[in-house]
């Protein structure tokens, strides 16, 4: 499992010059394509805080997946940070999202969803990745993301 240091290292180097919905489509088509290579059963959702851009269930992944999906888009944008980076802070004190007075039918405490940063801007979306353990999830966007942002011109 990657560790704090290590997440919030990563997470430095994933800002966009800009991001709109061609952008969301790019990114969510990538992760269609790496998903279909990969058998992945995972639902993938690209969402700003009022509006879903990007939407996809894969073969495998099942309703509970559109759940954890949304739920982690929540904690990743309320923190403004990758939702496993804030899991990985939160085991370190007790009480978990109930410290922050947060719903769990709202918001989950798991790896897979990443804030789109948009330099000069900051945080306006989230990408996430949910039906494979949360390590991987977190991954698998992680890898999408920098692989788009290589093509983007800067």
């Amino acid at each position: 499992m990657p560790g704090i240091a290590e997440i919030e290292a990563e997470q430095a180097g994933l800002v966009f010059a800009a991001f709109d919905e061609t952008t969301a489509l790019a990114l969510g088509m990538a992760l269609v394509q790496r998903a279909q290579a990969d058998a992945m059963p995972v639902v993938i959702d690209i969402r700003t805080p009022d509006r879903v851009l990007f939407h996809a269930a894969m073969p495998g992944s099942g309703p509970l997946n559109d759940q954890w999906a949304r739920r982690k888009a929540n904690t990743a944008l309320y923190f403004q940070a990758p939702s496993m980076l804030v899991t990985l802070r939160l085991a370190e004190k007790p009480g978990g999202l109930d410290r922050h007075g947060l719903d769990p039918a709202n918001y989950a405490a798991s790896g897979g969803s990443v804030p789109i940063r948009v330099r000069g801007v900051g945080v306006i979306a989230t990408a996430t990745v949910s039906g494979l353990a949360q390590e991987e999830d977190h991954a698998v966007v992680v890898t999408a993301i920098r692989d788009l942002l290589r093509q983007s011109p800067a």
